[in-house]
């Protein structure tokens, strides 16, 4: 296997931020993939995952599609990935699927297959990469999967009108509002269904040929194998292999890697 790794990483981190300004009162504009895990970047945390695997030949990042958003992201993570091997490209504007796409074209013709790994999962346990990657020696197309621990609801399209004072819109701005209230619709069966994780590993030309197709909506790269009418396989995931979304996953992620928060480390081990 010649394996390489895409690492979307173009998202602007809304959620990520808008939470942090809601419920830690902190800064707009903060990217969950800067943010310090065990001293290093999240970014870079994720990309070390592969770096030493012999399967892997190429890393490739993609940020953002701004000019200035990626020159700025190139000054942050350049020389620190390129130190790891990694060659950094220009994500989507829009869509993950974009951002993917441009990295594909860069894969080189030697690969034999191509690994999408979202760059906000840092805690990826070696164990879950080693069995994907197995099965993936049998199997054309594979993902983690893990069984749904918790009861389904599918809750309303619109939340519910809430005329209750905001007190962070004081603070915040007129325009802020708190998290939505939604109804629930109905309650959904969870038999056979399962939370999707990445790794996602493919053979390249099954991946390129599903990238072909007119129609790329997706959320996620699997999708667009299952629209060929190609099978995709599952392997066993796992729960620790969490994607950081919001901050509370931040401090989860800590946890796992057995890492402290910034401020309760001491000031000589922060660098």
């Amino acid at each position: 296997m010649n394996l390489a790794i895409i690492m979307p990483a173009a998202g602007a981190s809304r959620r990520y931020s808008d939470a942090a300004v809601i419920e830690q009162g902190l800064e707009a504009g903060r990217s969950k993939l800067d943010e310090e895990l065990g001293g290093r970047p999240v970014l870079q945390r994720t990309v070390e995952l592969f770096t030493q695997l012999p399967e892997v030949s190429t890393i490739i990042v993609a940020g953002p599609a701004d000019p200035a958003a990626m020159a700025a992201f190139k000054d942050r993570y350049q020389d620190k990935l390129g130190l790891l091997g990694v060659r950094l490209c220009v994500g989507g504007a829009t869509h993950r699927y974009e951002t993917v796409r441009n990295a594909l074209a860069l894969v080189p013709e030697s690969c034999t297959h191509v690994a999408v790994h979202d760059a906000a999962r840092p805690c990826t346990p070696p164990e879950l990469i080693e069995r994907v990657l197995r099965a993936a020696e049998k199997y054309p197309a594979v993902i983690p999967a893990i069984d749904m621990p918790d009861t389904l609801k599918r809750v309303a399209a619109r939340p519910i009108d809430d005329d209750a004072p905001d007190p962070l819109a004081a603070v915040l701005g007129a325009a802020h509002k708190g998290p939505p209230i939604r109804a629930i619709e109905a309650t959904v069966d969870r038999a056979r269904l399962v939370a999707v994780q990445t790794p996602q590993v493919f053979e390249v030309g099954l991946l390129r040929r599903a990238y072909a197709q007119t129609d790329l909506s997706s959320t996620d790269d699997a999708q667009l194998v299952e629209r060929l009418g190609e099978r995709v396989v599952t392997v066993l995931g796992d729960a620790r292999n969490i994607k950081i979304t919001l901050p509370g996953d931040l401090l989860l992620a800590q946890a796992i890697m057995g890492v402290r928060p910034p401020a309760e480390r001491a000031a000589h081990l922060r660098f």
